[in-house]
């Protein structure tokens, strides 16, 4: 049985019963559901979330990527900053990254003001960063390859003069 096969359906739609995945990839149920419990207790699947379009609500909220630099000493290095900052109830995701800055960091708030502040209060003072650069998202057209939005499809991207 492919692990990857049944972790690319959950990705797909977590809520996908064992038995939905049997059907989908002609495997037996109590297989897919043993593998489903196996890749969980590994920690290899973390958790089921839902993908949420925040446009459609009247509430505000606000998300930001944050470029970060980083300079390291010998007692501190990059887990040491990223065990620091994931703490953050207001940071959703934090990525080591190759290219100019060195992690990137995706934080949601209230207000663009609570945000603003987040990053000058908890983030900045961090004696290990060097640079902060906020990018406030304005709108999602795509979050965990659901694409979001009203679900008109715009034609004028299949025509080419």
């Amino acid at each position: 049985m492919s692990e990857r096969e049944v972790l690319e359906l959950l990705r797909e739609n977590a809520r996908y019963s064992a038995a939905d995945i049997a059907r989908m990839t002609d495997l037996d149920e109590n297989e897919v559901a043993a593998t489903i419990e196996e890749l969980e207790t590994a920690g290899v699947v973390r958790g089921y979330q839902a993908v949420v379009d925040w446009d459609k609500l009247a509430d505000e909220r606000v998300r930001a990527e944050v470029e970060l630099n980083v300079t390291l000493d010998r007692e501190t290095g990059y887990d040491d900053i990223a065990q620091r900052l994931a703490q953050f109830p207001e940071v959703k995701a934090l990525r080591l990254i190759s290219g100019d800055y060195d992690f990137d960091m995706e934080v949601e708030g209230d207000s663009i003001r609570e945000v603003s502040q987040f990053i000058s209060e908890k983030v900045a003072p961090v004696p290990e960063i060097t640079q902060t650069v906020t990018h406030y998202v304005m709108t999602s057209y795509k979050e965990n390859g659901i694409e979001l939005g009203d679900g008109e499809d715009d034609d004028r991207l299949s025509f080419s003069p």
